[in-house]
């Protein structure tokens, strides 16, 4: 294989992933109005969060119960950096250009940073997961969710005024972290859209999948289904949970950073709770353990279905509890278990898919 072919190879999904979101930005909101596209957008930022999830409770097969803590981390950080560094550079946190701007590119910038604080967290909070499992493990993610909320609650008011971002030095900005409080980070300025949003759905979406079939993953999937004969066959299983809950982390930080900027959205501390995190969880279970595309799907159906049942928002964790209990009862490998949505079709339509290692 010649090398400008290979790397085609390499980079030919992230290349269809983002013409297929630029269409999307174009396209979509003349045809559905900003109501839907809004829903489209809360669709893909849910996959973000439940593929990235996935590789911890489904390929590594341990328990998290706090991904919306990663997420929160991610969130806050874009949000300081996009807010105070559109203060210092423009005098206002107000948008700046367009399609592309300098401001949706502070946002990349931002997003991507704020998955990187976040993979610095899941490699704290995946320490224990070399000593815990199951509900021992649970509760330690479900800790550091809960923690992170009083945290958030106890921080500094937002600096609204570009004089005093001007004059305030680090420790006025980060100790403690002028973001809002228990109120919230509000004035965040409103970047997310389509576009990027679904960039980075790939991103996330072509990682995990090209994880799934590599050495990496494969070396991951052992640990799920037997610690003991993985680690005699010579896997590291402390290096393969601790991957795992720094990359699910990044991912879900740049999620994170993405619902910071989402139009109509102010984060606050109660975005880091148990109630966010169980609804990725329910997403995983229901899309199938290890399956990128089975946990796509259950996004597209968890997400849209408080819409179709917005008269009965009440009842939302009822409904999705019944769910839960219905699949493990009927269903608990999840509607595509570890397989992909395309194995599923006759092999002559999907041969060209078969993944190589």
């Amino acid at each position: 294989m010649s090398w400008p072919f290979a790397v085609w190879h390499g980079v030919q999904p992230f290349a269809i992933g983002i013409v297929l979101a630029a269409s999307m930005y174009f396209v979509l909101p003349g045809m559905l109005g900003p109501y839907y596209s809004r829903i489209v957008v809360d669709v893909g930022i849910a996959m973000i969060l439940a593929v990235s999830l996935n590789i911890v409770n489904g390929m590594t097969g341990q328990f998290s119960i706090g991904h919306a803590g990663f997420m929160t981390v991610g969130a806050y950080t874009a949000g300081m950096l996009t807010y105070y560094g559109s203060m210092w550079l423009w005098d206002s946190p107000a948008k700046q250009g367009g399609f592309l701007g300098a401001g949706e590119w502070m946002l990349a910038g931002s997003c991507l940073l704020g998955g990187l604080a976040a993979a610095g967290a899941g490699y704290v909070v995946g320490l224990p997961s070399l000593r815990l499992r199951g509900d021992y493990l649970a509760i330690v993610t479900l800790g550091f969710g809960e923690i992170l909320r009083v945290i958030l609650q106890q921080t500094g008011k937002v600096l609204d005024d570009s004089e005093a971002v001007a004059s305030a030095t680090w420790s006025d900005l980060l100790l403690p972290p002028a973001v809002g409080g228990a109120v919230g980070f509000d004035g965040i300025p409103k970047y997310t859209n389509l576009f990027w949003v679904y960039s980075f759905v790939t991103l996330t979406v072509v990682v995990a999948y090209r994880l799934k079939y590599s050495s990496v993953g494969r070396s991951m999937i052992a640990v799920r289904e037997d610690e003991i004969a993985a680690q005699a066959m010579g896997v590291n299983i402390a290096r393969q949970k601790v991957l795992a809950f720094v990359l699910a982390a990044f991912f879900a930080g740049t999620a994170g950073g993405l619902l910071a900027h989402e139009s109509g959205v102010i984060i606050s501390p109660k975005d880091a709770g148990f109630q966010r995190s169980f609804d990725y969880v329910i997403m995983t279970v229901l899309g199938g353990r290890g399956s990128v595309s089975g946990v796509m799907l259950s996004a597209v159906l968890l997400t849209t279905l408080p819409e179709v049942l917005r008269d009965f928002e009440q009842y939302r964790l009822i409904v999705f509890a019944a769910l839960l209990v219905g699949m493990m009862l009927l269903r608990p490998q999840g509607l595509f278990g570890i397989h992909e949505i395309w194995n599923f079709f006759p092999q002559r339509w999907t041969s060209s898919r078969r993944p190589t290692a």
